[in-house]
């Protein structure tokens, strides 16, 4: 087994019962229980709805991070984005890969294989719909959106080109400045 990082770096205080890494709080929790929340949202709202909601809330995430870590560390633009990939993978996200990152040109590419969103969706929704509209996993689409946002310093537009979900071989998404 390789060293993780983020896991050597928890803390947990046992009398209140956090986890936190650098001060920022974590938790654990099972994929099948936000991908259940998700799908009883997407029935309540329907998925559109639904997607935007998602990556709101990964939206906020990504951001906070990207700003905090960028504090943290004085990473660089691309130093907040490869330590954000690693980190996804890191607390079980699935494996990331920057695979594109233009800061002056305001777009990044980002690959993700095991996506755990993308597997419970499937094991809840056995015969998802396999082709149109975007992939399933919305929290990592927003995280990157957010992420984006401080890279380019402005709005952006996030979308999942490809999804495990679909069938594709990985879920692939695409951030791109206003």
């Amino acid at each position: 087994m390789s060293e993780n990082a983020i896991l050597a770096g928890l803390e947990y205080e046992v009398a209140a019962g956090r986890l936190s890494f650098k001060g920022v709080r974590y938790l654990l929790a099972r994929p099948e229980t936000l991908v259940a929340l998700q799908l009883a949202v997407e029935a309540e709202v329907g998925p559109e709805k639904c997607a935007r909601l998602m990556q709101a809330a990964g939206f906020t995430g990504g951001a906070l991070s990207a700003r905090r870590y960028r504090e943290a560390f004085g990473y660089s633009d691309r130093e907040v984005a490869e330590f954000m990939c690693c980190m996804g993978g890191e607390i079980g996200w699935g494996r990331f890969t920057l695979a594109r990152l233009d800061v002056t040109g305001q777009e990044m590419v980002v690959e993700v294989e095991d996506s755990p969103f993308a597997e419970a969706y499937l094991a809840l929704v056995p015969s998802p719909p396999l082709s149109g509209g975007e992939g399933v996993c919305h929290l990592i689409r927003g995280v990157l959106a957010g992420l984006g946002a401080g890279l380019f310093g402005g709005e952006v537009t996030a979308r999942e080109t490809a999804c495990r979900a679909r069938a594709d071989v990985v879920c692939r998404f695409e951030v791109r400045g206003r």
